[in-house]
Parts: structure tokens; C-alpha cells; sequence
């Protein structure tokens, strides 16, 4: 029986310590004292989050929000959320969230003007194109898709992405935002354009009458592969919680399991060589 109430105090204690670590590590260092604040799109689209509602927890970037939480010491009930456009929050200056989800890829130029946490997604880059273009003949190798009209949005990874993994024969378009870009794709201005797997799979059955995803690029054919991070203010003291919280969820299998769940539809594309 002692060893019994031993080991039960044992682990009790070890739990109230964990939670104990969490929230001291978190203690100070958020913008509201005992909540944590996280952005995301607005609007916010499947797969990342469900129905456009991130408080539910469902959507990959939604669960992915919620697991940081837990891990840093924040109950749900603690979680609030806020909504920024995807140029508002990565403009350099004081930020109304304490992380943002919105598919945002480090890059070097980014990182002087805002914090990011280690990758919490590694993304396939995904041909999003439109049946008639397929029916004219582009295939999912090099040499066609090279002589594709290409679109991008301004302020994207997608720009560099075409022609470093592509190098099409006539300049790349560039538009606004994503939603430009495929209203130019149903226009007929634009053949194609890069995204990431994910989102690629959405629009051509959810935004496009004749979208079709091409093929992709996995992450490893890419010098450097699109990862995505918890966007924070530069400077931001929580960046070493989070950082602990990813690690953790990438140790435990949990963040794995939060993709199979919610990105399951990226499998079988085409891989494009």
C-alpha cells in the first residue's frame, strides 16, 4: 500500500510540475496575463480550419493552435482569437496576437521584420491548373509545364518557388492575393499556378469548376523546402515557450497525428519530376 501512494504521489507530482513548468514559462510574456491570443486568416479555409471557425479546434492549424496551448499551460477556455489579413500581420511593428497561423513560409527577408517558431508543417508544392489545359496536352513532367503561363501572388514564396523548381519560358503574373490568382486562372489570363498540396486540393474542389492539381513537389526536391511557422512579433518573449511546446508535440508524435488527421487528401498526387 505505501508503494502504491508512493507512486501515485510520484506522478501527481510530476503532472503539477509539468503544468507548473508550462505556465511559468509562459508567466508575463503574453499580451493578456493568463490568455493566450492567436491569429488566423480572415477568412480562414479548409484544411487549416473548418467552417472558418478555428475556436471549434478543427482544421489543421485550429488542432495545431490548440496542442501549443496545452502544452505551454493554457486550458481552451484561455485560448482567444483574433483575425488579420495575411500582409497585415506580417508588416513589421506591434502585433494584436501573441502567434499567428496562416500558412506563413520563414524566409530570410521575413525574418528581419518578424519572429517565427520552428516549422510546425514541411509543404509540398502543388500544380493547380484548370481541365482544359490538361485536356490541351500538360502532363506532370518538366518540359510541359515550362511552357505554361504561370500566376502569383505578390509577397508569396510562390514567385520564387516557379522559377526555381520550373523556370517557365514567359515571365510570371503576379496578382494581389491567392483569391486573384485564381480568378485569373478561370479568366484564361494564367495556365497555373503554386501552392501549397493542401490548399491546391481545396481550391480545385471547392473554388474552381475545372480545377485539377497537376502534381506536386515534395518538400525534400526543393533546395529549400516550404515550411511553414507560428508568426510572432519580432522580439516576442514567448518564442522559446512555443519553440518547447512544437518540440515537444513533434517528440510525442502528437503533431504527426494532427496531420494524418486533417491532411490526410495530400497523399497520392503525382510526384513531379
Amino acid at each position: 500500500m505505501k508503494a502504491t501512494i508512493s507512486l501515485a504521489a510520484v506522478v501527481l507530482g510530476f503532472t503539477a510540475s509539468a503544468a507548473l513548468a508550462g505556465g511559468h514559462c509562459a508567466a508575463g510574456k503574453t499580451l493578456t496575463e493568463g490568455k493566450l491570443t492567436i491569429a488566423t486568416g480572415n477568412p480562414a479555409y479548409y484544411p487549416w480550419v473548418m467552417d472558418d471557425a478555428p475556436e471549434s479546434g478543427e482544421g489543421f492549424e485550429a488542432a495545431v493552435a490548440y496542442a501549443v496551448a496545452s502544452e505551454m499551460g493554457f486550458d481552451a477556455a484561455d485560448v482567444v482569437w483574433v483575425r488579420s489579413s495575411f500582409d497585415e500581420a506580417i508588416q513589421p511593428g506591434a502585433k494584436n496576437f501573441d502567434f499567428n497561423l496562416q500558412q506563413y513560409s520563414i524566409t530570410e527577408d521575413r525574418e528581419k521584420v518578424v519572429d517565427f517558431s520552428d516549422p510546425y508543417y514541411s509543404a509540398a508544392a502543388a500544380v493547380l491548373t484548370r481541365k482544359s489545359v490538361v485536356d490541351g496536352g500538360a502532363m506532370a513532367a518538366m518540359d510541359s509545364l515550362q511552357g505554361l503561363k504561370w500566376g502569383a501572388a505578390a509577397g508569396t514564396t510562390a514567385l520564387g518557388m516557379i522559377e526555381s523548381l520550373i523556370a517557365p519560358e514567359s515571365d510570371t503574373l503576379l496578382y494581389n492575393d491567392t483569391a486573384d490568382v485564381v480568378e485569373a486562372m478561370k479568366a484564361g489570363q494564367i495556365d497555373a499556378a503554386l501552392m501549397d498540396l493542401p490548399s491546391a486540393l481545396f481550391t480545385s474542389a471547392v473554388l474552381m469548376d475545372d480545377g485539377v492539381v497537376l502534381g506536386q513537389f515534395p518538400p525534400e526536391q526543393s533546395e529549400n523546402p516550404d515550411q511553414f511557422g507560428l508568426l510572432m512579433e519580432e522580439g516576442n518573449a514567448l518564442k522559446d515557450c512555443v519553440n518547447e511546446a512544437l518540440a515537444a508535440l513533434t517528440s510525442s508524435g502528437a503533431l504527426a497525428g494532427i496531420e494524418a488527421k486533417w491532411l490526410a487528401d495530400a497523399t497520392g498526387v503525382p510526384v513531379i519530376k
